[in-house]
């Protein structure tokens, strides 16, 4: 069995005296698509947070392909090939589509940049953009597009990094049916080109067609780590992640 990508031991994190997470662990390995499931106010966020380098962890320790980045910031992290995206991608104004995913693989490379061949660049950011259906809005400022294509544009972004894993914030809040079903397909292909994927969401179609295993969060702890397939029949997760009868029919 090859190693994990990602383990998380003991993690907790306080703001005052509010106890966000306590004694978090778990681990994924390379090529799972996890869901990180939870009811709103349980901690996944903080946890995202913690793992990206938002901010650092009280206490546990984080690591990511055999190394321990518990502190790092996300600049630091994110070169290691750990990067991820905000359920609220902000924009910029004043560049282009295009442009954008230009600068960020300027950023990539550094000056090796300017000995790349333009074609080369250009090729590979026009089929990346065919794979997002971006192509249409490629000359649009970024800021004007909608907030499903900022979700994709995000995505885009991260993939410019050549990450072995992405974490990403709830990707189908807000969006339009048709671009969830254009998600599910794009986030399948990048799952199918090896890299692994960690994913808050709470559309739980979205969760049986893509995710390989669930991690289930309430009250800052770990209640559950199971198949997609088994979350109706646990009775931890129903109660804190349902609520209610008809929140399990929802699921059904």
């Amino acid at each position: 069995m090859s190693e994990p990508v990602l383990t998380l031991e003991g993690i907790a994190k306080s703001f005052g005296a509010n106890q966000i997470l306590a004694n978090v662990g778990f681990s994924i390995r390379p090529g799972e698509v996890v869901g990180l499931l939870g009811p709103n106010g349980c901690g996944k966020s903080t946890l995202l947070n913690l793992i990206s380098g938002v901010f650092p962890a009280d206490a546990g320790r984080v690591i990511f392909c055999r190394e321990d980045i518990t502190g790092l910031g996300m600049d630091r992290i994110a070169r290691r090939g750990l990067v991820r995206t905000f359920q609220l991608p902000s924009m910029p104004r004043r560049m282009t589509v295009a442009e954008l995913l230009y600068a960020a693989s300027a950023r990539k490379a550094g000056f090796r940049s300017l000995f790349r061949r333009e074609t080369d660049e250009k090729a590979e950011i026009d089929g990346l953009l065919d794979d997002l259906a971006l192509s249409h809005v490629r000359h649009l400022p970024a800021a004007s597009l909608s907030g499903g294509q900022k979700k994709l544009l995000s995505i885009a972004l991260v993939l410019r990094a050549s990450p072995r894993m992405i974490c990403l914030d709830e990707p189908t809040a807000g969006v339009h049916p048709n671009l969830r079903h254009h998600m599910i397909g794009l986030l399948q292909r990048i799952r199918a080109s090896g890299i692994t994927l960690l994913i808050i969401e709470h559309d739980m179609h979205f969760i049986r067609e893509l995710c390989t295993r669930c991690v289930v969060m309430d009250r800052g702890a770990v209640i559950a780590d199971c198949l997609p397939s088994q979350l109706t029949s646990n009775e931890q997760v129903v109660e804190a992640y349902l609520g209610n009868a008809r929140q399990k029919r929802a699921m059904a």
